[in-house]
């Protein structure tokens, strides 16, 4: 059975778990594999940030259940709108409308309020004697220079690992950061050996700083920690993640009888107007992927799954 290790040592491979979780867990990374190769063909030799003396590739393309919902949809509204040709002029005006709403701010808005609401209004966390906080992964990409960091959404996440640490040491001496996050991306490294140097020259301590570098998914997240959480004692549980992640964060944790403070650094924001905004559209699908997510988790519980 896993265990955390400090900074530095690697975590072992997970063993066990549900016998029907890991075969759709083997299925979803075949699709992944598969999609990632058709990708390439399409693309020629695919997305690359060159730097001597190797070309590494930025990043890996990844699917998330989301993004096939999502892809799946559009699909479905290709199809209709080709094979329906008597209601083509009212599909397509209605796809512009929904572009627009989504692009302009004005769905995107309630989309992403729906998720992060309430881990913005979480009062402050409170500090015990022991101390354990724990921050989640949320990817890495390749920067220009070929070298592996963490994605824009995680930057936040450090900076409020390192202040939460900072003030627990001034009030005792027991304080441990738990780095949540594998390699789902297929990287050089997994995101917790890539966000651990920076956490580092934020003054945590390497004595504290234990890696968690096996879980792929939020699902795992709450899985593995709780397995390192099983054998330690600790008075106070914090959870670091994007405010729109909370939601969806906390009900993995709860789900292994783990009810952790939430402390968010940050979320999305939308600016609503007449004109379409990129990051509007950026915004709804993080929202869209969350919600799904979290349908997702009460339809597996439903089902005896989780």
């Amino acid at each position: 059975m896993p265990s955390g290790g400090r900074y530095g040592e690697r975590q072992p491979p997970s063993r066990g778990g549900n016998r029907l979780y890991r075969s759709r867990h083997v299925v979803r990374n075949a699709y992944n594999r598969a999609l990632r190769d058709i990708l390439k063909c399409a693309n020629g030799r695919g997305p690359f940030n060159v730097s001597a003396p190797l070309a590494t590739p930025s990043p890996k393309p990844y699917v998330t259940l989301s993004q096939l919902i999502i892809f799946t949809l559009f699909a479905l509204f290709s199809v209709v709108f080709v094979l329906w040709r008597r209601a083509r002029k009212a599909i397509a005006a209605t796809a512009l409308v929904l572009f627009w709403l989504l692009s302009a701010g004005w769905l995107s808005a309630p989309l992403v309020a729906a998720v992060q609401r309430d881990a913005q209004q979480a009062p402050p966390p409170r500090f015990g004697e022991r101390n354990v906080i724990v921050m989640l992964g949320g990817g890495t990409r390749y920067d220009r220079n070929g070298k592996l960091v963490p994605i824009q959404d995680v930057w936040p996440r450090i900076a409020k690992t390192a202040q939460l640490y900072t003030q627990c040491k001034q009030q005792t001496p027991h304080c441990q950061v738990i780095v949540s996050g594998g390699n789902p991306q297929g990287h050089t490294a997994s995101e917790a050996e890539t966000y651990a140097p920076y956490l580092l020259q934020a003054h945590v301590a390497p004595a504290d700083l234990v890696l968690e570098d096996t879980s792929l998914t939020t699902y795992e997240n709450a899985e593995h920690v709780a397995r390192i959480l099983r054998s330690q004692h600790y008075d106070s549980l914090m959870l670091v993640t994007s405010a729109y992640h909370m939601p969806r964060a906390l009900l993995d944790f709860e789900r292994f009888g783990l009810t952790p403070q939430q402390s968010s650094s940050g979320g999305r924001t939308v600016r609503c107007g007449l004109l379409p905004r990129r990051p509007n559209l950026a915004a709804a699908n993080v929202a869209l992927h969350e919600l799904i997510g979290m349908a997702q988790f009460r339809v597996y519980r439903a089902l005896g799954w989780f």
